[in-house]
């Protein structure tokens, strides 16, 4: 590997995982996606109907309710499939527990999105971490065969770490290309949770 090569692997690492060059502006430096980093919502970003009931923390003591949550909250589940289950829900409940009980599923939606919104979130802080690690161990690789190709007494093993690089820098272009897609996961799932929320703020159907 020639100097040249070395200055192309350096040039190809650094632009394939500049913080600079995929970050939105926000108050992490170290965010990697361009999807600016919001690392908690608030309700009242999600729901714009009336005042919850105080009884709607306590979501998780109904079993039902917590069932529809789980299932309401997959991703697996289609968003149309997911408002029906919604309209049944709603079609189901006696006048008088009708507020209460859309209040928890309101309530379990946001607890239940939000928080796997966070895990991905932790999750991506994570990965981008152990991107730029492996970034700077394939930049001091591809330096260490430089110096070893300079002294000409070590072609077979310069071949084979060669080789060595060349798999390792895939991998890490492969995993740069997976993160733009997990990248997409948080934004994906505040705009379900805020479809299924929505529906719950509308007037019940006549």
């Amino acid at each position: 590997m020639t100097w040249m090569s070395k200055i192309a692997w350096s040039v190809m690492l650094g632009l394939a995982f500049a913080p600079s060059a995929l970050a939105a502006q926000g108050d992490d430096p170290d965010w990697p996606c361009i999807q600016r980093k919001v690392p908690q919502l608030s309700i009242s970003q999600i729901w714009t109907g009336p005042a919850l009931p105080p009884e709607a923390g306590d979501w998780t003591k109904d079993a039902a309710l917590s069932d529809l949550v789980d299932a309401l909250a997959a991703r697996r589940l289609t968003l149309p499939e997911a408002q029906q289950r919604i309209r049944d829900f709603r079609a189901r409940l006696p006048e008088g527990q009708a507020q209460q009980q859309i209040g928890m599923l309101v309530q379990g939606l946001f607890d239940k999105m939000n928080g796997e919104r966070a895990h991905v979130i932790s999750g991506i802080g994570r990965y981008a971490h152990r991107q730029r690690d492996m970034a700077a161990s394939l930049r001091r690789e591809a330096s260490a065969l430089d110096q070893l190709r300079a002294k000409g007494d070590a072609g077979n093993e310069v071949a084979v770490r060669t080789d060595r690089l060349i798999f390792q820098t895939r991998v890490f272009q492969e995993r740069a290309q997976s993160l733009t897609f997990v990248c997409e996961v948080p934004t994906l799932i505040e705009q379900r949770l805020y479809a299924l929320v929505k529906m719950l703020a509308e007037p019940p159907a006549r």
